[in-house]
């Protein structure tokens, strides 16, 4: 007797279930198969369900700078518990390609998104571009034109609540009006001005956390001699609105357990020997700027400090994730858990070498967000197969389904 399962003979309760374990890549071809996939993939309830499996199983996600602006994305598994093993090896899977990006920093990225300011889309193309892309399955939508500075920021931001994404622009200097805003998603999209009592320089990236984006700009005060005054800005994003905090100078802002955190380090030497000091900042009471404040000391043969090493996020395991700037080999991704004072160093293959990289901790797929419809087709094709050959394509990744 014929055991193997036929896609007919599933029950069709089984779908959502079987399709959760795919990724949002193979979700987005699995929706061209046939009308009744279509119509299984687009409900609310399974993509409920896709946002509660893909949580469980966070992802590192690797940005790839080129010397000649290619752009390339990798992601690989994150420990769950990085402490089990005393030396730990993971391979990055490749998802896309990006054309000619020509900003030095790949700008900002929200829950999944990635926006890049200065993009060539084609090598004839002599336009330079702003650009929202999802960097799993290679989409990407062109944002209206907007006039160009001799310096600018601009940050990716996302509403929890309204699940929108907006792009947050600031010439420089940046006087009280020189803040503009973009929804994406919208009919007609366009830069709206938006009014910031403070005139400030950005000189970080920054980082959203419950509906609020934080990022590390100093005072632009003529009153200021020789010295200069640093600020938290904190962007409302349902509501636009600008708040302040006074603070000292951070390397990096972190999501410490839904609290804004701020990281800061050093090298030390004391009786002959080398020492990395990282302290951290929390954010108690974000009306009454009350922080706590930890110091955490590593001695220097855990770390490798011949390449710049950076914060890059907070894992759902409770651990600061540290990056190397750039790509080497060995390269090494760190978890260090400040509750344990431990430092573990995980390496991660399948990265081109002397690279400059872009490391995001905690990537979860969303299909709210990651299959957004404004997206349009980017450089990165699908060769487009049978329907048959589709299914099978995708079930056999997780079962041996005969279709």
């Amino acid at each position: 007797m014929n055991r193997e399962k036929t896609f007919d003979s599933i029950p069709k309760d089984l779908f959502p279930d079987i399709f959760s374990k795919l990724s949002a890549n193979l979700i987005a071809r699995c929706r061209c198969v046939s009308k009744l996939w279509a119509s299984i993939l687009s409900r609310q309830d399974f993509t409920e369900l896709f946002l509660t499996k893909s949580s469980t199983r966070p992802r590192l996600l690797f940005g790839v700078k080129r010397a000649n602006g290619e752009c390339l994305f990798f992601s690989s598994t994150q420990p769950r518990n990085p402490y089990e093993k005393s030396s730990l090896v993971v391979t990055a899977d490749f998802h896309t390609k990006l054309s000619e990006v020509i900003s030095r920093e790949i700008c900002s990225y929200a829950s999944g998104l990635a926006y890049l300011s200065d993009m060539r889309i084609s090598v004839k193309d002599e336009d330079v571009v702003r650009v929202i892309c999802n960097p799993i399955t290679g989409k990407y939508t062109v944002l209206p034109k907007l006039r160009r500075y001799v310096k600018s920021y601009s940050y990716l931001v996302f509403d929890p609540i309204d699940k929108q994404f907006k792009v947050l622009f600031m010439a420089y200097p940046s006087g009280p009006d020189d803040h503009k805003i973009l929804t994406l998603g919208t009919r007609k999209m366009r830069w709206r001005k938006i009014h910031c009592p403070l005139t400030h320089d950005p000189f970080c990236g920054g980082i959203c956390i419950n509906g609020v984006f934080y990022y590390l700009a100093i005072k632009s005060d003529e009153t200021l001699v020789n010295r200069r005054s640093y600020v938290i800005v904190c962007f409302d994003v349902r509501f636009e609105k600008f708040k302040f905090i006074d603070v000292e100078c951070f390397y990096h802002l972190i999501n410490y357990k839904g609290k804004l955190g701020g990281i800061n380090w050093n090298y030390a030497s004391a009786d002959g020997s080398r020492t990395f000091e990282l302290r951290m900042w929390v954010l108690d009471d974000a009306e009454k700027h009350e922080w706590s404040k930890y110091d955490y000391t590593f001695p220097e043969h855990e770390v490798f400090f011949y390449n710049i090493v950076l914060a890059v996020g907070m894992a759902a395991t409770c651990e600061i994730v540290l990056s190397e700037k750039f790509t080497s080999k060995p390269f090494y991704v760190f978890y260090f858990n400040p509750e344990r004072d431990t430092l573990q160093r995980v390496e991660i293959q399948g990265l081109e070498n002397h690279c400059r990289v872009y490391t995001i901790a905690d990537h979860v797929e969303d299909l709210n967000v990651k299959d957004a419809k404004q997206l349009k087709s980017g450089p990165y094709i699908i060769t487009k197969k049978p329907k048959a050959q589709q299914r099978r394509s995708c079930l056999s990744k997780i079962y041996n389904i005969r279709v």
